[in-house]
């Protein structure tokens, strides 16, 4: 009897009971769905997309020392005593009880280093926050689709359980009939009932695993916990999958977000150094101004009559001596550029270890995936015979239970080892550079 599960339909995986979908979509969610939905749901993505906003206002907010700037001041003033001065010996009172002061003034950045240094760098921060996002999202892509394959297999092993269940209740059934026959003693009937029993158990442990990793999958999506997540996918698809993966390409360090990110970080510290040593040029900037004066005794009268002035010039600042700390600022900003270097030697050992392991992982379980295909076709053949020599009274009962649990662990086997190929060719993906996201 064919007892084995099939892994060619098209299959749906369930979490919980069915229920509305947080979203729009409805339906059930592959795992490109589940992939999209976390994209734009992820509380880290949103928040990395957040910096990259962040990043562009901070940077144009610097910038805007380039412009023009434009300022009034006003003030009013009552004396209640004047200032007396003397006068070829008289006593005089100076200046009106009531002032009022007007100005408006300009000032033009013309050279400052500060502003100067945002203008270079603007490009390369808005990428490293890019870069920052582009790296969050592909940290999310990876531990959604390895969380989506957890899922499947823990559902996958309940309903491998179910099928096991489902066989023993039947062998049950052979054994009790066999023993009121007169043609065995209880034992076989006892030792199935143990077999039912255990299997039983199992199925217990799987679905608590599977609550378990369907919460964790609804965590790296952001899906809402009281919400049903259902999976769908197409296991003839998937068996194809595992094999599409090119062994034989190599390490592109470019094609890393990683080492992307250091290069921008090289540049910002590139940029950082030239900073430093335009520590010692001048800061130069026009400045004018336009004032409004108004003089009266009398409140009422006091902006009756105006005397304005006015005024224009360029400042400049430079810096002549400050001790040795632009020159230990210029040393500081080369060594950690100096340091980066190392940064960028151990990225590439890492990144060329990560991938080295990770082919070797799925090189490894690639085998074991097609050794694990051909015992599954073996203990399923191995397990009809045996099991229909049983009830012709051939094989004893122990061998039937060695041919179900072979069968069943064939099985399992055989489920693991598929899913453990998808995850390693997603850690393959991943150390190339070339997971989407």
């Amino acid at each position: 009897m064919n007892r084995i599960f099939s892994l060619i339909p098209v299959l749906i995986i369930s979490g919980s009971v069915i229920a509305q979908n947080p979203d729009s979509s409805g339906g059930n969610k592959s795992l490109g769905e589940c992939i999209q939905y976390a994209l734009i749901h992820q509380t880290n993505i949103r928040q990395s997309q957040i910096d990259q906003q962040i990043a562009d206002r901070q940077i144009k907010s610097h910038l805007a020392d380039w412009y023009p700037q434009i300022n009034f001041n006003g003030d009013y003033q009552q004396n209640f005593q004047l200032q007396t001065s003397i006068f070829s010996g008289n006593a005089q009172h100076i200046g009106t009880y009531n002032t009022s002061l007007g100005q408006f003034s300009l000032s033009q950045t013309i050279f400052n280093r500060d502003v100067l240094l945002t203008q270079k760098t603007a490009n390369d921060v808005r990428t490293l926050a890019k870069q920052n996002s582009i790296n969050t999202s592909i940290d999310v892509v990876a531990n959604v689709s390895k969380a989506f394959y957890d899922v499947l297999l823990s559902k996958q092993q309940i309903l491998l359980l179910d099928s096991d269940i489902v066989l023993l209740q039947r062998s049950l059934k052979d054994a009790y009939n066999q023993y009121k026959g007169g043609l065995v003693d209880k034992t076989d009937y006892q030792r199935a009932t143990i077999s039912l029993n255990n299997t039983k158990a199992l199925k217990k442990t799987a679905e608590e695993q599977l609550k378990s990793r369907n919460a964790l999958l609804k965590l790296f999506m952001s899906y809402p916990t009281d919400s049903t997540l259902d999976l769908v996918y197409n296991s003839a698809q998937m068996e194809q999958e595992v094999t599409t993966l090119d062994t034989l390409q190599s390490v592109d360090f470019n094609n890393r977000i990683e080492y992307q990110q250091l290069l921008t970080q090289k540049r910002l510290q590139e940029a950082n150094l030239k900073y430093y040593k335009w520590g010692f040029l001048p800061s130069v900037s026009a400045f004018g101004a336009y004032n409004l004066n108004y003089f009266n005794d009398r409140f009422s009268k006091l902006y009756s009559n105006n005397y304005p002035n006015s005024y224009a010039g360029i400042s400049l600042s430079f810096p002549i001596f400050q001790g040795t700390r632009r020159t230990q600022e210029v040393h500081i900003a080369q060594l950690q550029l100096d340091r980066l270097e190392y940064t960028f030697t151990s990225a590439k050992d890492s990144i060329s270890t990560q991938y080295i392991q990770a082919l070797a992982s799925y090189k490894a379980n690639l085998s074991n995936y097609f050794e694990q295909k051909e015992n599954l076709e073996l203990a399923r053949q191995v397990y009809d015979v045996i099991r229909l020599q049983y009830r012709a009274g051939v094989k004893t009962y122990l061998e039937v239970i060695t041919a179900n649990n072979d069968l069943f662990g064939a099985q399992i086997n055989y489920t693991n080892a598929l899913y453990q190929v998808l995850s390693n060719k997603i850690d393959v993906e991943r150390a190339l550079g070339t997971l989407k996201y």
